[in-house]
């Protein structure tokens, strides 16, 4: 079975705060032809292991070809799915990856809460497909040395976007145009 660009599907990897109307994902997703989106938790929405999973239910009723399109904590998720299970992946475009080390605003989890719930230590293999990291130069959860650190420890390539906050609403930004370019480039 032969597989075309259309057949690819993008699978969006959100972060905590899940589906937010007016991100970059939510718009993107509504624009591509073949997508879906891991679905939010309902519990336990810190819980590591119940967000890998659902990555790993999500990708288990996808034929073809994935790419994967993770923001911030999503990114982290899906480092760890990485590490747990084996699927043929096209390729990831992971945007604003937070440090887990880093001193993150109050409104966001502590990073040591998110250490209780599994996410630490964050796998640093090299990641079994082409991935892109999107990186920006003042990201209130990643340093851009932090940032470029795990695309260098998962043999990424690193996409640097300039002062573009956490690249979410709430840094001013919601469509990001440039990821459907990105994402072509994956499925070339």
């Amino acid at each position: 079975m032969s597989h075309n660009k259309t057949s690819t599907t993008v699978l969006m990897v959100p972060g905590l705060r899940d589906h937010v109307a007016e991100h970059w994902q939510t718009l993107l997703q509504q624009r591509l032809p073949n997508v879906r989106s891991v679905p939010p938790l309902t519990e336990n929405k810190l819980d590591l292991s119940a967000r890998v999973d659902a990555i790993q239910r999500e990708l288990e009723s996808i034929d073809g070809e994935v790419i994967l399109v993770a923001h911030s904590a999503g990114v982290l998720m899906v480092a760890h799915w990485a590490a747990r299970y084996s699927r043929p992946i096209k390729g990831a475009l992971l945007a604003t990856p937070p440090d887990l080390d880093g001193d993150w605003p109050a409104h966001y989890p502590k990073p040591a809460v998110l250490a209780e719930m599994g996410w630490a230590p964050l796998p640093l293999e090299p990641l079994p497909f082409p991935t892109l990291v999107a990186c920006s130069d003042n990201d209130p959860l990643a340093s851009p040395e932090a940032v470029q650190r795990m695309a260098r420890h998962w043999r990424a390539s690193l996409v640097e976007l300039g002062r573009v906050g956490h690249l979410n609403p709430a840094s001013g930004f919601g469509d990001w145009p440039e990821a459907q370019a990105l994402i072509q480039m994956l499925d070339s």
